[in-house]
Formats: structure tokens, sequence, C-alpha cells
């Protein structure tokens, strides 16, 4: 049997109409779909400033999706607002750190952000909570905001997920992670990652542009973008499709 996920990046919701319509276009895409997806996972920077008033939007928004929607933050998000308003907790100031079964499939939402700083980083308590979530064989994704690696754009290659060997010696020592997705950079991307695959989500707000694409890195013309993952036992497959 295979799951089917559906991955969506930076949202940016700020209460202006062009991202809620964006955001909305992209949810009624998904809800449209022939087959429903089995989770929709929602890759950071969710808001654009992280206000309470932003996640109030986000709350509604997400709320019309007819599926399971598993976010993790991004460095535009704070961690109070977003968890009071999303998860129903009280703030604090530590990671939010989420982990789903889904599928078939171990799921772990991961927070790599560094509050007020653009770059990511993997904390202590993070890689304690990956490491004792990954306990079993079950195929595994791990999903953050930030790219372990070069997206060879200088803008975003400076604040990708800083010290990324962190993230590798999880990999290394657990096999049943098959997938590593992301979001951040805007664009629709394939790399690899500690003998991984590494699937970087486009983005809902805008695209980014590549330096040989010559103009403005910032393509707000690009429709909003979508990966959907096909998991098959340990096989991840990715479709990219616009909303």
């Amino acid at each position: 049997m295979t799951a089917l996920f559906a991955q969506i990046s930076d949202l940016h919701l700020d209460g202006a109409e062009r991202a809620a319509q964006r955001a909305r276009r992209t949810i009624d895409y998904l809800n449209g779909l022939a087959r429903p997806v089995d989770a929709l996972l929602v890759t950071g920077d969710i808001a654009d400033h992280g206000t309470e008033a932003e996640y109030e939007e986000v709350r509604e928004l997400l709320a019309t999706a007819k599926v399971p929607v598993l976010p993790c933050p991004g460095n535009h998000d704070v961690r109070g607002p977003y968890r009071k308003a999303l998860l129903g907790d009280e703030p604090t100031g530590g990671p939010i750190n989420r982990s789903h079964h889904v599928a078939g499939v171990n799921i772990l939402m991961v927070d790599g952000t560094v509050p007020e700083r653009g770059h990511g980083r993997i904390d202590d308590e993070t890689v304690g909570w990956i490491r004792d979530h990954l306990r079993d064989d079950t195929p595994t994704l791990i999903a953050l905001h930030h790219p372990p690696v070069p997206m060879h754009e200088p803008f975003v290659d400076k604040i990708l997920l800083h010290e990324p060997d962190r993230l590798a010696a999880i990999l290394d020592d657990h096999p049943q992670v098959i997938a590593v997705l992301t979001g951040h950079a805007h664009t629709a991307c394939a790399s690899t990652f500690a003998g991984r695959p590494l699937i970087v989500a486009p983005a809902v707000t805008f695209a980014l542009r590549m330096p040989w694409e010559g103009g403005s890195h910032d393509n707000w013309d690009q429709p909003p973008g979508v990966a959907f993952h096909v998991v098959d036992g340990n096989r991840i497959t990715t479709h990219f499709r616009v909303a």
C-alpha cells in the first residue's frame, strides 16, 4: 500500500489579500483532488511576521483543508503565537517538534529554527527528540524548514541550516529515514543529503528566480506550488505541480 502526501511551504500570511488568496487557492486545489492525500505537510514560514493576528488567519485557513495538516515552523514564524494558535499549547520558548504516524509512515515535523535569525540549526534538545522518535524500522520522513545543502542562490545560501552534520549523523545511524523534506528556498528542488533524497517544496507566496534566469530573484508571477510525495515502502517519488 502506498501513502500520498502533499507538501506546501512559505505561505507568509500577513493579513494582506494577495497572500491569503494564493493560500486559499492552494488549499482549494488540494481539496479538489480525485484522491485525497493522506496528510498535508506545511514546512514553515506560515506567517510572515509571527503575530497572533497572522496565526489566527493561518488557523482559519488550515481548518478548511479536508485532510490532516502537519505543520512545522520556519524562520518567519514565532514560537509563542504559533504554539498558542495552531497547537493549543501555552507559549514557551522551546522548539516545536511533533511526530505523526500516517498511512504507515513516521513523519517527524522538526523545528530547526533559531529565534530572530534567518538561518536554521538543530539544537541539542531537537537532536535528542529526533533520535527518540527513530526507534523502529518504520519508513520515516524528516521535515523541517531550512535545507541542509546549498541551493546555489547567493541570498538563500546565507541562511540555510547551519551545522548540517548534526542532522547527517542522525541519518547515518537510522536507515529507516527515507527522505528529508524542506521549504525556505521558494523553489522546487531535488538534491541529496547524507545519502538520502532531499526534496525542497516550492513556495505558495512567490517563487525564487535563480541567478542564471536573470532579473530580480523574487518571481511574484509564478503560481503557488505543491509537492506530492508518494511513499511506497522505502521509496519516495515526488511530483511537483502548481495550484
